[in-house]
């Protein structure tokens, strides 16, 4: 079974930093283009940072850029996001995103795929005094 199991979210004060884990089982990500989206309550999913497998390219939400950053360990099949500088404004729900290499990174931010790839379960990150 193809899944992906995401952790590192909690609660950390503004200026602080996190690392998220998104581990896929059942497939191998190095294959695939990864979303990180995020939903705030009462709001649409929103991209963050992207990375497309098919042309190399990286997006990122300008808001974040020069914040988070993501990187692969293919040996543990697993992504991370990591989060420096945090603000309150960055408090959601964080999910990856694992889809075929089809879109660039731009397009795959644009539009959270919701029925497509294989998504992680979220993980919340609260940002507050």
């Amino acid at each position: 079974q193809a899944q992906v199991v995401q952790s590192g979210g909690g609660l950390v004060q503004p200026g602080g930093s996190l690392r998220l884990s998104c581990t896929a089982s059942g497939f191998s990500l190095d294959y695939y283009s990864i979303g990180w989206f995020r939903q705030a309550p009462g709001k649409d999913h929103e991209g963050v940072l992207c990375i497309s497998k098919s042309d190399d390219s990286t997006y990122y939400r300008e808001s974040v850029e020069g914040r988070f950053t993501m990187t692969r360990d293919n040996a543990k099949n697993t992504v991370y996001l990591q989060m420096n500088s945090l603000e309150p404004e960055d408090t959601a729900v964080y999910y990856c995103v694992a889809i075929p290499p089809l879109l660039t990174s731009q397009q795959l931010c644009a539009r959270a795929p919701l029925h497509l790839g294989h998504w992680g379960q979220g993980t919340l990150v609260t940002v507050s005094s």
